[in-house]
């Protein structure tokens, strides 16, 4: 009998309808049924060197938990999932796969690749709803000490390693909630807060401690912990925006990304009046930049009751680094793109409030050292836009406090933390980092991948 044809298309993923969930924070994307599931599952090749491992940071073994779902054992695909990844419910919903495993993917040198964040996403979800959630083997306590600072995707993933290789592990939270980015930087809609919470108490349930608001460089130094603890890993993130610098800039109405956000996300402004945070509910809002960040704080906006939300980008759509998805869930909302505009001035009435902004039109010279063809701005092209708030979310750097309460720490140019590619070793004996404070923002996986490494090195370390 001949082999059934395979589809040259992924299995869409269901979700809301753009006129509805604009209305509400409620998650955008609805996750697959266990018929489109096995579907997409039975799209993978099989291949006998498969490509998909090599791309995925953290080395999940995809073929294997795929030909899982194929034979319906889900709770063996989960746990093949978890042997490298504590975090398969968030992974599967934010990170950008079609740029890491999907993009190697051997099926998609002639079709459409396999659907594998959405494949993990149903896994998780799987057994978050079955109540079956099961704990690797853990390895008897060993006697190390290890200090964690910062519970984003990093340090939570440093701490489950360690824990399950029988450290004694703390983690340090600044904020009063768990998550780090997770939790104050992506919304709702794309993250349900429930989900990150359920993650960060599997972590936990290893036997990793949790000490909330508790701010590493102010409630207790670097040098402190060193004489109770043998190994310190640095996830601090990187929480200090950046701003364009022009004019305007400190108006009322004007936010980081990371201000509105947070205020929306970890303060629940988005719950407002039963959460009393303050958050601006603009009429005609602008965000500068393209990236995801942008995306989640447009898409915000348009939730909180805004009539107009323009995402504001000086290169074209092409050049946006945003997951495609999430542009066209943005279009799809009716969110405007302005590209190839540059925002240089920000002008406000005599109370201080913004009232509009002043742009030039760009166009597109020679590439520059991303890669991308270098905006230029076209003379005479000056024009007005009349908004009520603009929200700056063109990237982040690592928040200056443990560098400056740590001597010997070396740091780079943008105040990220020098620390080695393969190891995360900083500059300090006993002391590693991984993540965005060493990058700067980047993708949850990637601080993931990192993140194993510096595990890896801090148990060989410790081992001798």
């Amino acid at each position: 009998m001949p082999a059934k044809p395979i589809d040259p298309k992924k299995r869409p993923m269901p979700k809301q309808e753009p006129f509805e969930r604009i209305k509400n924070f409620d998650e955008v994307a609805l996750g697959y049924t266990v018929e489109l599931a096995h579907e997409e599952a039975s799209r993978c090749l099989a291949c006998k060197k498969p490509r998909c491992v090599e791309g995925c940071p953290v080395g999940i073994d995809i073929p294997a938990f795929i030909q899982c779902m194929l034979e319906a054992d889900f709770s063996g695909g989960i746990k093949k999932i978890k042997e490298r990844n504590a975090l398969p419910a968030v992974c599967g919903r934010v990170c950008p796969q079609e740029e890491q495993c999907e993009k190697v993917c051997v099926l998609g040198n002639k079709h459409e690749p396999i659907a594998v964040g959405r494949l993990e996403r149903f896994l998780a979800d799987w057994e978050a709803a079955s109540g079956a959630i099961e704990k690797p083997d853990i390895a008897s306590p060993n006697g190390g000490r290890v200090a964690i600072v910062g519970s984003g995707p990093a340090g939570i993933t440093v701490a489950s390693d360690l824990a399950l290789l029988g450290y004694d592990v703390t983690i340090f939270e600044a904020l009063h909630e768990a998550g780090g980015v997770l939790t104050y930087g992506i919304p709702e809609f794309r993250l349900p807060k429930a989900i990150v919470r359920r993650e960060v108490e599997y972590v936990k349930s290893l036997g990793v401690k949790l000490h909330l608001d508790f701010i590493v460089g102010k409630t207790k130094t670097v040098d402190a912990f060193q004489k109770e603890y043998d190994a310190i890993f640095i996830g601090a993130g990187a929480g200090l925006p950046w701003f364009m610098e022009i004019p305007g800039e400190n108006l009322n109405g004007v936010f980081s990304a990371n201000e509105y956000l947070t205020r929306c996300n970890l303060m629940k402004g988005f719950l407002f009046p039963a959460y009393n945070t303050p958050l601006k509910r603009a009429s005609h809002v602008a965000v500068f930049g393209g990236g995801n960040v942008a995306m989640d704080a447009a898409r915000t906006a348009l939730r909180l009751g805004a009539d107009e939300v323009h995402i504001v980008y000086r290169r074209s759509r092409s050049e946006l680094p945003a997951r495609l998805e999430e542009v066209e869930n943005a279009e799809e909302e009716g969110v405007i793109f302005d590209y190839l505009t540059l925002p240089t001035k920000l002008i406000g009435n005599e109370r201080g409030w913004l009232t509009e902004i002043e742009c030039l039109r760009m166009e597109l010279g020679e590439p520059d050292e991303s890669g991308r063809r270098r905006p230029v701005p076209v003379k005479g092209s000056e024009f007005r836009m009349q908004v009520d708030a603009a929200v700056c979310a063109i990237g982040n750097s690592p928040n200056p406090l443990i560098p400056m309460t740590t001597p010997g720490l070396l740091v780079g140019k943008k105040g990220n933390v020098v620390a080695d590619e393969e190891t995360g070793q900083t500059s300090r004996e006993r002391i590693w980092a991984g993540g965005d404070v060493v990058t700067g923002a980047a993708t949850v996986i990637s601080a993931m991948g990192a993140a194993r490494k510096a595990a890896r090195s801090i148990n060989e370390t410790l081992s001798k």
